[in-house]
């Protein structure tokens, strides 16, 4: 197409249009040749443009069709409302019909297809007019780059509806949904390779470059975030991708933007919309940014259906997180906790509920038979270790009741935990932020510690604890005296005996005792751990010199059997010797009675 036209000489726009502008309110911009008077003019927004009439009815069909309104009046005056683009898309129209030097671009071309719809600058009223022209920008060059479909996407935001009207909207949609498919089949193709047996493999060392227009969708408005997401998860573009694209977009907002501005109703909107956009397959997302955005959904008081969709993404992963993932502030006023526990607690939930379903009814992380995968041994003693974490933070607060702390220590399995020392350890930070439980409270919150889990530094700790109630110290006790008798029949040289045990017997947080009351059954597990713990000792010394004597014995009964054994090598090298040397006095005997018999046999007589 020849574009002469939007490239005439500078100096024929200067002396063609001149503006002025007026210091009166409302503002009026005065466009006019230089040497002929305004006969129309026109409103648009409380600002007046002086023009001419010839200029706009030999292009701009609804200036005509107005103007044969007004035939009789002299100084006619229009007022044109709802205008696409407002002023600055009408100014580009008049310099069109004036025939005003300007360039058709990425930033104004949506503008450009707009005004010329709403004021009928179509071929009906003149040859190669706006509509035409900018409509065919749109088809011959923006379609060639996906970067220019997003930046015309970008303006048509403040276009609405009539660029949707217009299908400008939905043809940049789907021309970026299938150059975003197109780009990363590419790089796929570039990542293939033979391996060393001649099979074609995906090298996943590679860095994958089809992604590089995440960045760029970055500029749009939520609402055409959304549809271009939409519309590249429909056309097979990877998860990953539409995941890393999603946390470049919210990344805007809720990394960049400063904590002490007050968030706005607009990043509601974005909050809900991402929640709603977010991949349905497990580990496309980090949990940080899971985290991240639930913590704005309730800062923000999303809605429902946000906030649970969320906490079951969360859910599905909560094996990944950190303590500082779990820490959300509470929106609720005076008189709550600091942290908000029941959104945690919701989300231990589902963890929880994962070890048991068989099926799909989460809506998550489906494998190839559209069930959910538990989480594994592993995962759940990661949970547990944060979960008791979590609870030391929470524990110090004091509007926190004794209700929620036990529903979020309870919500796992007892066989999730290992050891349970942080949990006694947020037990007994609670105890002493809280002094005023009573005797049935302490023994409730002391029924959450299975105290035979706990360490020898931990069991120490717990048998001299005055914040626990007296029942829990007996039982932690009784079973040290347990662990110690056992230590002692291990212990004894002459193998595992039976040791008797105490006639009491001690169960979760009950003592039961003939006539005797807690205290003195505290002060006799006492009095018996100190003397097992004394015997231990004692055996523990006299299995050391035992075996002292033992090494000892070894290296003595090696020495002599050593001399042992060269006094028998010698004695039996000497009884050689004797035999060898009998040996030839014999043959020598015999050799001389030989010849002597000889010579007697065979000497002649005389």
């Amino acid at each position: 197409m020849d574009r002469s036209f939007f490239h005439h000489h500078e100096e024929h726009q200067r002396h063609a249009l001149v503006p002025v502008c007026s210091s009166s309110t409302p503002r009026h911009i005065n466009w006019m040749l230089s040497d002929v008077p305004s006969d129309i003019t026109i409103e648009i927004d409380g600002i007046s443009l002086a023009l001419h009439k010839f200029p706009l009815l030999s292009r701009c069909g609804r200036i005509r069709k107005l103007l044969a309104q007004h035939r009789n009046a002299e100084n006619i005056k229009l007022e044109l409302l709802n205008v696409p683009g407002c002023l600055d898309s009408f100014e580009l129209a008049v310099k069109f019909c004036y025939g005003i030097n300007f360039e058709i671009t990425t930033t104004n071309v949506a503008q450009l297809c707009c005004i010329s719809d709403y004021l009928e600058m179509s071929e009906e009223y003149s040859n190669e007019n706006l509509s035409l022209r900018s409509e065919s920008y749109l088809e011959t060059v923006v379609c060639k780059s996906l970067e220019m479909h997003i930046e015309v996407l970008h303006q048509c935001e403040n276009l609405l509806p009539l660029a949707d009207e217009l299908r400008i909207v939905g043809k940049c949609v789907d021309s970026i949904a299938s150059k975003a498919y197109a780009e990363q089949v590419a790089s796929s193709f570039s990542r293939l390779e033979y391996s060393s047996s001649g099979r074609l493999h995906m090298n996943k060392q590679v860095t994958c470059k089809g992604d590089w227009w995440i960045e760029d969708l970055s500029v749009l408005r939520i609402d055409m975030y959304q549809k271009v997401i939409e519309a590249i998860r429909c056309r097979g573009v990877r998860p990953e991708s539409i995941g890393t694209s999603l946390v470049n977009y919210t990344d805007r907002l809720l990394k960049r933007k400063p904590s002490y501005i007050s968030p706005t109703c607009e990043e509601k909107v974005v909050i809900e919309t991402i929640s709603a956009l977010l991949p349905q397959e497990k580990c496309t997302l980090p949990v940080s940014f899971l985290f991240g955005l639930l913590r704005f959904a309730v800062m923000l008081d999303c809605n429902l259906s946000c906030k649970l969709n969320l906490e079951r993404r969360i859910g599905a992963q909560l094996d990944m997180a950190t303590l500082d993932d779990l820490l959300i502030p509470s929106s609720k006023s005076s008189g709550e906790t600091l942290l908000d526990v029941d959104t945690v607690h919701r989300i231990l939930v589902i963890f929880a509920q994962h070890d048991d379903s068989e099926d799909g009814e989460l809506g998550y992380d489906y494998d190839s038979e559209g069930s959910i995968d538990p989480p594994s041994q592993s995962a759940l003693v990661k949970v547990a270790k944060l979960v008791d974490s979590y609870l030391a933070e929470i524990a110090p607060d004091g509007n926190l009741t004794l209700g929620k702390f036990i529903a979020v220590a309870d919500t796992l399995p007892g066989y999730a935990r290992v050891t349970d020392d942080g949990l006694y350890r947020a037990v007994d930070i609670y105890l002493k932020a809280h002094p005023g439980l009573s005797d049935a409270e302490r023994k409730r919150l002391c029924n959450l510690i299975d105290f035979q889990k706990l360490s020898e530094e931990a069991t120490s700790h717990a048998a001299q604890n005055d914040r626990l109630p007296v029942q829990a110290v007996v039982q932690v006790l009784y079973i040290e005296q347990i662990k110690l008798r056992n230590a002692l029949c291990c212990a004894t040289p002459e193998g595992p005996q039976k040791v008797p045990y105490p006639s009491h017997q001690v169960t979760n947080c009950q003592v039961l005792s003939g006539a005797v009351t807690p205290r003195d059954n505290y002060s006799n597990l006492r009095r018996e751990n100190r003397e097992l713990k004394l015997e231990l000792t004692r055996m523990r010394m006299r299995l050391n010199d035992l075996e002292k004597g033992h090494e000892s014995m070894k290296q003595d009964l090696h020495k002599s059997s050593s001399k042992k054994v060269m006094s028998s090598i010698t004695k039996k090298i000497g009884r050689l010797s004797w035999f060898r040397d009998r040996s030839t006095f014999k043959g020598s005997a015999s050799a001389s009675e030989c010849s002597k018999s000889f010579a007697s046999k065979h000497t002649p007589r005389s």
